[in-house]
Formats: C-alpha cells, structure tokens, sequence
C-alpha cells in the first residue's frame, strides 16, 4: 500500500512539473517561426506557452511594470541591457535579419538593387510604410536614417504611413492593403503576409542587421521549463524553419 501510494505521489509531481505555464514576451520579428515551433514543444512537453508578440520598445515597459515573464525573446541590444539591469540571466542567440522592401503581391516590381536605384523607387512611390518609432520598433529611426542619407527625408515625410507595430499592426498589412506602396521592415515579418512580394533588401551600405536572442528572466516562476524552451528554439531540427522565414539561425 506505502508504495502504491508513493508512485500515485511521483505521478502527480511529474504531471505537475509538465503542466507549466510558460510566459513568454516575444518580439513580432520571430512569430512566423515560433508559429511553427511552439505548438510541438507544448505537446511533447504538456506546456502551455502563453506568448506576447510586440516590438522590444513595448515589451520592456510591460516588463517593468511587473507583468510575469519566464522568457524574453527579443533583439540582443534590448535583451543585453536586460540583463545589465539584473533583470534577465544570460543570453542565447537565435537568428539574424535584416530589412527587406516589399509590393503587394502582383504589382511593378521596383529596382532597388541599389542605393541610387532605391531612391528613385522610393521617390517614384506615392506612399512608403514603415514602422512608427513611437511603436517601439527598432527599425523605424534606421529606416528614417536612410531616407536622410538619401538626401530625401524631407519628400518622405507626407508620403510616410505607419504601422503600430505587433501581429495585427504590421508594415506587411498597409503593403498588402493598399495603403503603402511600398514597405520597409524586416524581411521575416514581410514574408509572413502572402499577399506581398520581397522585391529586395536594403543595400549593404544602409543595412541594419538586427540578432535575437533569448534569456530567462530572473523573476521566473518556470525555470527550468523556460529553459527547455530556449533549447528547442536552438535545436538543429529549428534550424530550416527560421531559414524559410527569412531568417538566419545564429548558434
């Protein structure tokens, strides 16, 4: 009887060390791989995830506020200074991206094979999308930097049109919509909306490469389950997914 209550007393410890409850904040950058990676990891593990998907520069106020995080996956600047203020425990690199430009789908693909050819195209369009700085993107004052390098901020300027920024507010849905004539953002997240084509990426001289990363936060309530998770998203079977988003695997 002592043993068939200790085993009925392992059985329950062990469901309840595989029932947790992960928090995960996540930068938008990276829901079209983890899409595709979390629902396996939930069910090989019996976790549930429960993932907040913005730009870093809204997630880190939510952070600070108190909302519970187990796991902060965002670009590494934002996670390395996380991890200054002792509010994360380490880092793990996942992918690297850089900033794609993009047409709805059947429409005049533009020449921006290069610096000059993207200023004309970018001259030429009636309206440009790209993410607000106010959103909390980290490419929006990038981007508002090439127009300046271009020498044409000021004729940007009425043609801009702006995403918010998260799942629903990407510069991808004012291409396909109609809205922008062209986007400007990273090429993961153009490449999640099928009614948009990638006609290109910034010129190596006005790129920006941005790395994301991974680490658990030191007020973690699922440790050793957001490790796990970590792991999965670096694991070699992870590797062809971030490359069919247009992401490269950094590990």
């Amino acid at each position: 009887m002592r043993t068939f209550s200790i085993v009925i007393a392992l059985l329950a410890a062990t469901a309840a060390a595989r029932a947790a409850e992960i928090n995960a904040f996540m930068s938008t950058a990276l829901k079209t791989v983890t899409d595709e990676l979390l629902p396996p990891f939930e069910r090989a593990n019996g976790t549930t995830i429960r993932a907040t998907y913005a730009p870093s520069g809204a997630l880190i106020p939510r952070f600070e506020r108190g909302e519970p995080v187990d796991v902060f996956v965002t670009d590494s600047a934002a996670l390395d200074a996380l991890i200054r203020q002792g509010k994360v425990v380490g880092r793990t690199d996942l992918a690297r991206t850089g900033i794609g430009i993009a047409v709805r789908k059947g429409a005049p693909r533009p020449d921006v094979s290069s610096a000059e050819a993207l200023k004309r195209a970018l001259l030429a369009a009636k309206t440009v999308g790209y993410a607000a700085p106010s959103g909390g993107s980290i490419t929006a004052a990038h981007i508002m930097g090439v127009f300046a390098r271009l020498g044409i901020a000021a004729e940007m300027a009425p043609k801009a049109r702006l995403s918010a920024g998260g799942p629903n507010g990407r510069v991808s849905v004012l291409v396909s919509s109609g809205e922008a004539e062209i986007g400007l953002q990273q090429v993961s997240e153009l490449m999640s909306n099928p009614d948009v084509e990638v006609v290109g990426m910034l010129p190596a001289e006005l790129q920006q490469i941005t790395t994301y990363a991974a680490g658990v936060t030191t007020s973690a309530r699922e440790v050793d389950a957001a490790r796990a998770l970590i792991a999965a998203l670096t694991a070699p079977s992870a590797g062809p997914v971030y490359k069919a988003k247009g992401l490269d695997p950094a590990w």
